[in-house]
C-alpha cells in the first residue's frame, strides 16, 4: 500500500494530489510547446474543480498563480499573465492600522464618542436637537443589548453630558423611547395584522414628542 504518509509533501492540498502530479509530469516533458500544452491542459483541469468562480474578475490569473506555486516556480513555459515570483509570496502582509485609545463607555461604542462629539460643535437649531434625539435614543437602544435590564433616561443623558465634555445638557422632560418597548421591538406576535390607523397614531404621538423634545436640548451656557 502507497499511503499518504510515505508520498510527497502536496503544495497545495486543495488541488489534490492528482494535480500536483500532472504538474510533475508536465515539468519534465521535452519541448516547451509540449510543456505549454499541457500547462493549458492542467489549467482547465483546475478551472473545473471551481465552476463557481469562473465569473470572478481575474480567475484565469489566478490560476496560473497556483501553477505556478503548484510547480515551486520551476515550470517553464510561456505564461500568459505575469505570475508570482517566490518573493512576493513570502512577503509578510501589512500591518492592520487598529483603532487606538481607550473608549469610556464601550456599550456605545466609538462611532457614538466621535458622533455626540460633532454634535457639540453644531450651532443651536433643528438639525443638531434632531441629531441629540437620534444619538440619545440609539445609546439607549445600545445600553438595553449589553445589559438587559431597564435603566432611566437620566442615566443617558448624563452619559452624554459627559462624552460631550459637558457641552451638550439635556433637560429632565425629554422623553426618550419606553425601554420595553425598544426591548420588544423586535418580537413579532403571531397571527397579529398591521393597523393603519394605529400606526398613524403613533407617527403623529412621535412627532409631538420630537418638537417636545428639542424644547428641552440646550447648551449649558445658554439663559
Amino acid at each position: 500500500m502507497n499511503y499518504n504518509t510515505q508520498r510527497g509533501r502536496l503544495i497545495m492540498p486543495e488541488y489534490g494530489r492528482n494535480i500536483q502530479k500532472m504538474v510533475n509530469e508536465a515539468k519534465c516533458l521535452p519541448t516547451k510547446e509540449e510543456r505549454n500544452r499541457a500547462a493549458k491542459a492542467i489549467i482547465q483541469v483546475m478551472g473545473n474543480m471551481n465552476p463557481h468562480l469562473r465569473d470572478i474578475n481575474d480567475f484565469k490569473h489566478k490560476l496560473w498563480d497556483h501553477l505556478a506555486v503548484i510547480s515551486e516556480f520551476d515550470f517553464d513555459i510561456d505564461y500568459p499573465y505575469p505570475v508570482l515570483t517566490p518573493e512576493q509570496l513570502s512577503d509578510k502582509p501589512q500591518v492592520v492600522p487598529y483603532n487606538e485609545g481607550q473608549i469610556r463607555y464601550r456599550y456605545y461604542g466609538r462611532i457614538i464618542d466621535k458622533i455626540i462629539k460633532r454634535a457639540a460643535t453644531m450651532p443651536d437649531g433643528y438639525d443638531r436637537d434632531a441629531l441629540i434625539s437620534v444619538i440619545a435614543n440609539h445609546m439607549k437602544k445600545a445600553y438595553l443589548m449589553w445589559n438587559k435590564e431597564i435603566v432611566n433616561d437620566e442615566v443617558i443623558f448624563e452619559d452624554i453630558r459627559t462624552l460631550s465634555g459637558g457641552k451638550i445638557s439635556i433637560g429632565k422632560n425629554f422623553r426618550l423611547t419606553d425601554s420595553k418597548e425598544i426591548m420588544n421591538r423586535n418580537k413579532k406576535t403571531p397571527g397579529s395584522n398591521p393597523n393603519t390607523n394605529n400606526s398613524n397614531n403613533q407617527n403623529n404621538q412621535n412627532n409631538n414628542s420630537n418638537n417636545n423634545n428639542r424644547k428641552n436640548i440646550r447648551r449649558p451656557d445658554s439663559k
